[in-house]
This record gives structure tokens, C-alpha cells and sequence, in this order.
């Protein structure tokens, strides 16, 4: 009797957890360890009852104790090692796992098993080891080559990973984690309806195949349809609320729908289920600061610098640049990003070397040919470059918006290639066939850039230019364009590429940009009629709870001034106006610029009296924009280069004496400035006079030295020298 009951018990446990009803499997499992305290069957459900009423812990115990009593079972030591992975129990699974192939050396299910825990610690060259090892025991095990997938997914080896998840359907169609690691290959291959259709197919096999939702989530986030991407985000954390990178990923489509408030909710509940997600600290912080949400801002950065110094995937290297002065650490963040997200082996191999052509074959790549900055600062160097000595090919992997800057930017090409829906391996390829010499990467690691591009090797010599103002931290990349002011001799260590110094200014810039609209008036936009107007158009995520600290006090010793600046968020103006009021300032001397319109956005500056550049991260458009239209800027120049931008469009307009180096002398000077009108008048009158004369908006004559500095990468190259500095001549 008790045998039976025994049996009907464990048989009962198990079909509930088959059917999600854990509450009920627990039940049976306490009656059968009741009689047999021991029973390694009862604590083997038990686990998994456990498990799925997220009581992690309880779920574990369960387990090891099973373990414990299985150590002679390999099918007993297979299984429980598949449900501590499940938990995230690595380590436990892994004794598991390896104390099941030692004691059946051909048990294939458990190298498989093995390979997949290794992928799921982030050591893909060995689950590859692994699974192969898996294949070779039973090559009809759909399973092995379906978690192979996944580690060739990994490794970046996209293509492969499509044949071998093929491989895994045609031995098992119903195999929902193939079709769903098949999704994963196309997805990255931008092959995206093809990957919709895989991930389909999975869900339809498995709907409560949470990792699918949440990868059907990003695919539908590489397309640009947020909400729906958000939907099946919403899904996979419905299955598996413990899902912690389908909490991070919820909240970047959160972000890019600029729903911050809610992004910080979903990147924190990544972070409580798992302290290390790859980046997501660092998403979170920018995020904070986009809405001026300095809560625990200095312990969060503290911990980010932490997890960085001991090699982890803290932040993406963009959101480091705004929050630490420190090219050292940024280097060592843009090195952890390169090695994690392009330390694979191209199928395309090293570029045939080629003689030397008529013209030097020059490829822009950039997601932003459209209204965008970097191209408003760009379009005319590519009109301007000399086509008796170089062909110039643009290569655009953003959306084809049709707005004019983008029709002029396909104008301006001698070729232009709309590269979008190219897997970043086939775009290098396409690069090599148009036998580009030179390809200039004008993203870096900024949104929606494509850095696997270089890591295949688009050219024989590539440069990181404009859109990204740091390292990438890669040998991918061979030079960097700066100039004497934003690299200064001892920051050269703290770049992995070979620094192009250029004789002026590294911004490129128009010769020609709108005055703006015509002059309304100050109070159209809510400036007072008079008094002194500070203002700082840069982004909101730049403005750091320093640069508050010495606006105020700026503001403090100008008691007649406003400060305006750009933030068009409600909540970021409300804490910015709490901010301002706990420094001492009145919050009504606060006024707030919207997003505008491109002329009106230049109109604006004209009732400006001086733009406070922001630090560490400076002004880079913004600030040439300002000059433009006759307006100083005051910056203060930090180490990096990011925070050293406006202090050389500075020096290349001829105004030295705004480049501050201290915050009190940067704090002194803008008050010192806004008390002198006659001072002040002058510093005006000069920047009108030199702005026709000074190299800054001479877009002829930079595009003159930014060729000179690729023909000498040129000759180098073709002279069979590696790459080193170089310094172009004025």
C-alpha cells in the first residue's frame, strides 16, 4: 500500500508541475516525503514545484539534496543539473553535469546539457567544445545541435548557426528552442521578417517559451515597432517574471519611446534579479540623467566604476563618457564592449591587398544621413572633397526618412549605398567588392550604430570619426581624428587607435548654416525683456548635479540673470526647478526651451548672452552652432575627449580666454563676464570678426587637411608600415 501510494504520489507531483499547477505538486510531494524523508523522486518535483512558485532557495535545497543522494545516477545527476541551470545555479549545475559524463563518458544528452550551461555562463568556445562532442556521440540528437546554435549565435558565427539550427528542425520540426535560436541567426543577419516567422513557429509550438517572446521583442525592436516589441516583452515577463534581460530589454524599447520613468522601473527590477545584467546599470544611470533624476546618482556611479575595474558588463561605453572624466576608465569600458560584442573571427578573413588606384576610395558608414548633427556637420566635407584624387561612397544603415538633408547627402555621394537590411558581415563584403581603401566609421558606439561592421573589416585601413568622441577600445579600428586640444600627448596611451592630429579643430564644420528665423523677441520665449541670459542648449543628460552646482552659484553673483535651457520633459523641469531651489535660486529664473524647429532652434540663440558649455561631456554641434551665430561659449576643458570638444572649436575661432580649466575659474569668469557689458560687447565683436577669417568654419580648407591625413594613412598603409600618428600640418 505504502509503495503505491509512494507512486501515486510522485506520479501525481509530476503531471501538476507538467501543468504548471506547483502549489498542488507540493502538496503531493510533502505527503510522499512524510513516509520517506529521503525519496530522491519526491525531492526532485519538489524542486521543480518550487522553482515554478519562484521560491528559488527552496527550489535549490531541494535539489542539492537530491543530488546528494543520485551521486551514482547519471540520468538522476543529468536532470537535476538541467533544472539548476534553469535557476541559474551555475556552479551547482556544473557538478551536476560533469559527475554525469563521468560516470557514462557516451552520455550525449549530458555534454549537450553541458554545452547549453556553458552558454548560459557566457563561455560559447566551450559549449561549442561541448555540443560537438555531443553530435559526435549521437549525431540524431536534435537537442545538441539546437544548443549548438545557440553557442554559434554567441560566437557571432550567424551563418553557421542557421545551417546547424536547420539541421536540428529537420531531425525534430517541433523543437521550439531551434526554431527560436534560427530566429535569433536571422535576426542578427537582418533577415527580420524570416526571423518573425522563426520565432512564430516557436511560440506556436511552445507559447509559454518566455526567451522567445522576450527575442520576438528585440527583432520587433530592430524594426521599429516599439509597441508591439514592448507587447511581447510584456509576454515573456508574464511566463517568466524572473526574466531579468527581458526586463533590461523592456526598458530600452521604453527608452526609445522616451517613456524614461518607466524604463528606470524596468531596468531596476532587471538589476534586483540579477545585480550583474550585462549593461544595464549603466542604461539605467544615462537614463536618470535624461530625466534629471539624480537619485543615489554618486553610489550608482561608484558601483558602475566598480564593476568596470573588475572586467564587468557594467555600462556601454557612450553612457561612461558622460559620467566620469576619466579616459583611462573609458578606454577600459569601450575594451570590455569590444571584446564582448566583437571579439569573433570574421568569416571574410583579412582584405586582399590591392596597388594603388588613380583615387583613394573613401566610404562614410552612419546611420544618421538624414536631419541629424553629424550629418548637418558632415554634408559639406563630402561636397567639398576633391574628386580629381578621391571617390567618395556614402554607406547608410539608417532609415531613409526622405527628409532634404537626406536627398542631400545622396547627392553629395559619388555613390551612395542604402545598406540597411545587409547583415553587417555582407556590408563589409560589399565594401570590399567597391574596393574602399579607407572606411570611416561615423557612429562608434552610439544608438542604433553598427560596429560589427569594422569588426569584419569594411577596408584595409578604417578611422573612428565625429559620431562617437572616444575609443573603441579595438584594433579594429586603426586611427582616431583629433586635434592638439582634444588629445593631448598624455592621453595618447588611454586610445587604442593611432591618433590623426589635425592642425585645427577635429569638427568638421558647414561654411554656411541659417541665421535662424527672423528676430521675434525675448519674451516669445519666456526670456525676461531684460536682464543677462545665460542659456545651454546641450542634451539633458549632460547636465550633471556639478554643473547645477556652479550654475547656481554663477546665477547667485548675476542677480539679474535667467539661465535657459533646453529640457522638454515635464518631470525633468519639476526636479531641475527642485534642484535650482535647494542651491539658493529662485526657480522662476529658470526658463526652458522645447524641441523646435531647426530655424527656430538658431533664432533662439540670437537673445542669448553666453552658453555655459556642460562637463564632463561638452558641447559639440551645440557649441559650433553657438559660435555660428555669434554667441561665446564658456566651457570648461576636462581630460577626456568628450570633455575637451568646445575648448577646440574654441582655440580654431580665435577665443582662447573662454577655455576654462577649474570649476572656480569657470564659475568666476561667467559671472566676471555677465557684470562687464563693455567686456562682454568685446568678446562679441571679436568672435563676429574672426568667425569669416578663423579655420573653425573653413570647411575648404579642413577637408584640404582631412585628406591629407588620409593619403598619408594611405601611403603608409601601402608602404607596408603599420599605422602611427599622424600629424597634418597647417
Amino acid at each position: 500500500m505504502t509503495t503505491d501510494f509512494l507512486s501515486q504520489c510522485i506520479h501525481s507531483a509530476h503531471l501538476d508541475n507538467s501543468r504548471g499547477r506547483h502549489d498542488l505538486a507540493l502538496g503531493w510531494c510533502h505527503e510522499a516525503l512524510q513516509l520517506v524523508p529521503d525519496l530522491p523522486e519526491a525531492l526532485y518535483n519538489l524542486g521543480i514545484a518550487y522553482a515554478g512558485m519562484q521560491k528559488n532557495s527552496s527550489a535549490r535545497d531541494a535539489l542539492v539534496r537530491c543530488a546528494s543522494l543520485t551521486g551514482n545516477n547519471a540520468d538522476a545527476q543529468n536532470s537535476i543539473g538541467v533544472q539548476l541551470t534553469l535557476l541559474g545555479q551555475y556552479d551547482l549545475a556544473d557538478k551536476c553535469l560533469t559527475r554525469a559524463i563521468s560516470l557514462d563518458p557516451g552520455f550525449a544528452f549530458a555534454y549537450s546539457n553541458l554545452g547549453k550551461l556553458r552558454s548560459a555562463q557566457k563561455r560559447p568556445t566551450e559549449a561549442k567544445h561541448f555540443l560537438l562532442k555531443a553530435i559526435e556521440l549521437d549525431p540524431t540528437l536534435a537537442a545538441a545541435y539546437s544548443n549548438l546554435s545557440g553557442a554559434l549565435n554567441a560566437l557571432k558565427e550567424f551563418e553557421e548557426s542557421l545551417l546547424v539550427s536547420e539541421k536540428a528542425l529537420q531531425i525534430d520540426p517541433a523543437n521550439s528552442a531551434a526554431h527560436n535560436n534560427r530566429g535569433n541567426a536571422l535576426n542578427e543577419l537582418k533577415r527580420f521578417d524570416e526571423a518573425m516567422t522563426s520565432y512564430d513557429k516557436a511560440l506556436a509550438i511552445d507559447p509559454n517559451n518566455a526567451e522567445a517572446w522576450g527575442n520576438r521583442g528585440v527583432a520587433l525592436h530592430d524594426l521599429r515597432r516599439f509597441d508591439e516589441a514592448m507587447a511581447s516583452y510584456d509576454k515573456a515577463i508574464a511566463i517568466d517574471p524572473n526574466n531579468a534581460e527581458a526586463w533590461s530589454n523592456q526598458g530600452v524599447a521604453l527608452n526609445d519611446l522616451r517613456r524614461h520613468e518607466e524604463a528606470l522601473v524596468s531596468y531596476e527590477r532587471s538589476l534586483e534579479l540579477k545585480p550583474d545584467t550585462d549593461y544595464v546599470l549603466g542604461d539605467l544611470v544615462h537614463t536618470q540623467m535624461k530625466i534629471c533624476d539624480w537619485t543615489d546618482l554618486e553610489a550608482r556611479c561608484q558601483t558602475l566604476e566598480q564593476g568596470l575595474l573588475k572586467e564587468g558588463r557594467a555600462s556601454t561605453p557612450f553612457g561612461v563618457l558622460g559620467l566620469f572624466d576619466n579616459p583611462q576608465l573609458q578606454r577600459h569600458c569601450a575594451e570590455i564592449y569590444a571584446n564582448d560584442k566583437l571579439g569573433f573571427k570574421s568569416p571574410l578573413g583579412p582584405v586582399a591587398k590591392r596597388g594603388k588606384g588613380e583615387k583613394i576610395r573613401l566610404g562614410y558608414f552612419s546611420m544618421d544621413f538624414r536631419e541629424h548633427p553629424v550629418a548637418h556637420l558632415i554634408v559639406d566635407l563630402i561636397e567639398c572633397h576633391d574628386r580629381s584624387k578621391f571617390e567618395i561612397y556614402g554607406f547608410s544603415f539608417g532609415a531613409n526618412t526622405g527628409d532634404p538633408m537626406r536627398k542631400r547627402l545622396e547627392s553629395a555621394f559619388d555613390k551612395f549605398l542604402e545598406v540597411r537590411s545587409l547583415s553587417d558581415g555582407d556590408i563589409a563584403r560589399l565594401a570590399r567588392d567597391h574596393e574602399i581603401d579607407i572606411a570611416i566609421d561615423l557612429g562608434g558606439y552610439t544608438h542604433n550604430s553598427r560596429p560589427a561592421i569594422f569588426a569584419h573589416r569594411a577596408a584595409p585601413i578604417q578611422i573612428n570619426y565625429l559620431g562617437y568622441p572616444g575609443t573603441m577600445g579595438s584594433a579594429h579600428w586603426d586611427y582616431f581624428i583629433g586635434d592638439r586640444v582634444t588629445v593631448s600627448d598624455d592621453n595618447l596611451e588611454h586610445f587604442s587607435e593611432k591618433v590623426i592630429f589635425l592642425p585645427n579643430s577635429f569638427q568638421a564644420n558647414p561654411s554656411q548654416r541659417p541665421f535662424g528665423a527672423e528676430a521675434s523677441s525675448r519674451t516669445a520665449y519666456g526670456l525676461p525683456e531684460r536682464g543677462f541670459v545665460f542659456c545651454c542648449m546641450n542634451n539633458t543628460w549632460k547636465l550633471t548635479p556639478e554643473c547645477l552646482i556652479r550654475w547656481a552659484r554663477i546665477l547667485r553673483g548675476v542677480p539679474a540673470s535667467v539661465l535657459w535651457v533646453y529640457v522638454d520633459a515635464t518631470p525633468a523641469r519639476h526636479r531641475l526647478e527642485e534642484a535650482f531651489e535647494q542651491l539658493g535660486v529662485d526657480s522662476n529664473r529658470l526658463v526652458f526651451s522645447n524641441r523646435v524647429t531647426r530655424e527656430v532652434y538658431f533664432e533662439q540663440y540670437q537673445f542669448a548672452d553666453l552658453f555655459l558649455d556642460t562637463f564632463p561631456y561638452n558641447a559639440g554641434t551645440t557649441a559650433s552652432d553657438a559660435l555660428w551665430m555669434g554667441l561665446p561659449v564658456l566651457t570648461l576643458a576636462g581630460r577626456s575627449f568628450a570633455g575637451r570638444m568646445a575648448a577646440s572649436l574654441l582655440q580654431a575661432v580665435g577665443l582662447p580666454e573662454l577655455i576654462t580649466h577649474t570649476a572656480e575659474d569657470y564659475e568666476s569668469l561667467a559671472i566676471e563676464l555677465a557684470n562687464n557689458p563693455e567686456k562682454m560687447a568685446a568678446l562679441k565683436a571679436k568672435l563676429a570678426e574672426n568667425r569669416p577669417s578663423h579655420p573653425l568654419f573653413n570647411t575648404p580648407l579642413f577637408a584640404r587637411h582631412i585628406e591629407s591625413a588620409y593619403r598619408a594613412a594611405y601611403d603608409r598603409y601601402h608602404a607596408g608600415l603599420a599605422p602611427d600618428h599622424i600629424y597634418v600640418s597647417s
